[in-house]
């Protein structure tokens, strides 16, 4: 198993719930996309924030168990490789009480300049932040 780069906890929200009585899976997919940005948000500084920006190219998400209303959650979430201007990010929702895994997937990212939008290589300065 990878080595967990980054984890956040929260609980689930009345808002999160669908008419199943249950967290919706687009609702899945927005803390997905959070704790990446949380992550991002966490190794690097403003400037670097300033200059770069990440868009997804795919996700990849197995639905394994329900979460319900004020269930805890960890979210974790590691980056397991990279080239050129492409990352593989793998993220994973867990009941905090259970251990068990809820959700867990795998995202395909790409890095621009946010000035451009055109794609930027992964430098050593990035990847040394992630990896």
């Amino acid at each position: 198993m990878q080595d967990i780069a980054f984890q956040y906890h929260f609980t689930v929200p009345k808002t999160a719930i669908d008419d199943m009585n249950h967290v919706n899976n687009v609702v899945y997919l927005q803390w997905i996309q959070d704790i990446a940005k949380k992550h991002w948000e966490f190794k690097t500084d403003q400037q670097m924030r300033d200059t770069y920006v990440w868009v997804v190219l795919n996700h990849y998400i197995e639905y394994h168990l329900p979460a319900f209303e004020n269930d805890n959650i960890t979210s974790q979430t590691w980056i397991d490789n990279y080239k050129g201007v492409k990352c593989e990010r793998h993220t994973r929702i867990i009941n905090s009480d259970t251990q068990k895994v809820l959700v867990s997937a795998k995202t395909s990212w790409c890095l621009l300049y946010k000035e451009t939008l055109r794609p930027a290589r992964i430098t050593d300065e990035i990847s040394t932040l992630f990896f």
